[in-house]
């Protein structure tokens, strides 16, 4: 999903306003409420994408984190949004000669010694790129659920097995975890095509609002269409809905860029099953 580009400097100010009410939200949810998703972790009150986001969501009460995975130059994976580490790493003061910090030109081990928090607090300053493996067992201990987005798939060959390798070895495909635990999104329908072939048993989500006349053949190797709020209305909602995923159930919508305070309402004029936030 499309990059933050909350300022250090706001950081604070936006914690405030939002951090308390989402909070409340989430634990106390209205009955037949839609699923909260915290999008890279409970990002509105800790660091994207690290262990210190997945250990706020569990403290926030959410029951699902989304992340983003990508592959270092030696074959590792790692939790990152964007394909470039500058934002919110200190690449550039570690390796001021290495522009543009790409995520594919750094080894596992190089991106191990950065630092991804204080970015976006001094407090945060000992948070870590975490590997995919490393982030499992976090969400493991918290018994939380994973929306797994394929970041960038197409710079990446074969990214596909390995990520189904490594949930295999953290004990992420039995029946438990693909049952209620688990879905694989992504931009790219071939990426999502190629984990349905990998693991036909896992829930897969497509992220972006094909025409309605395609939603058919999405049908076939998908669980869940997952739009920008912004590009959808309820009637393109009630046409998602009105087929089966490749799974047999009805096909569901998580929306994403929706607004925290107003998710409820918001899940309700849509007819959203979930909310990326």
């Amino acid at each position: 999903m499309a990059p933050v580009g909350t300022a250090t400097a706001n950081v604070s100010s936006t914690v405030g306003r939002v951090a308390a009410p989402l909070a409340d939200a989430v634990r106390f949810p209205w009955f037949g409420g839609p699923v909260v998703v915290a999008h890279r972790g409970a990002s509105q009150v800790a660091p994207e994408n690290t262990l210190a986001a997945v250990d706020a969501a569990e403290r926030q009460g959410f029951e699902w984190v989304e992340n983003d995975v990508q592959r270092t130059r030696d074959g590792k994976l790692v939790v990152m949004h964007d394909a470039t580490l500058a934002r919110t790493t200190n690449v550039e003061q570690l390796y001021p000669d290495r522009s543009p910090w790409r995520v594919r030109d750094f080894t596992a081990a190089e991106i191990a010694r950065l630092d991804a928090g204080s970015w976006y607090g001094k407090r945060f300053a000992r948070e870590r790129v975490p590997t995919l493996k490393e982030f499992l067992r976090r969400m493991e201990d918290h018994d939380l659920r994973l929306l797994l987005e394929i970041k960038n798939p197409q710079q990446y060959p074969g990214i596909e097995s390995g990520i189904v390798r490594e949930l295999a070895g953290a004990g992420w495909l039995d029946r438990s975890h693909v049952r209620r635990r688990l879905v694989v999104q992504s931009f790219s329908a071939s990426s999502v095509r190629t984990v349905h072939g990998l693991v036909p048993q896992v829930r897969t989500g497509f992220l972006g609002n094909p025409p309605v006349n395609s939603l058919a053949s999405y049908s076939r190797y998908v669980d869940q269409i997952n739009p920008q709020l912004s590009k959808v209305n309820a009637q393109y909602v009630s046409a998602v809905h009105r087929l089966h995923g490749v799974h047999g159930d009805r096909l569901e919508v998580f929306a994403w860029d929706v607004p925290p305070r107003n998710y409820h309402r918001i899940a309700a004029t849509y007819g959203l099953d979930g909310v990326i936030v």
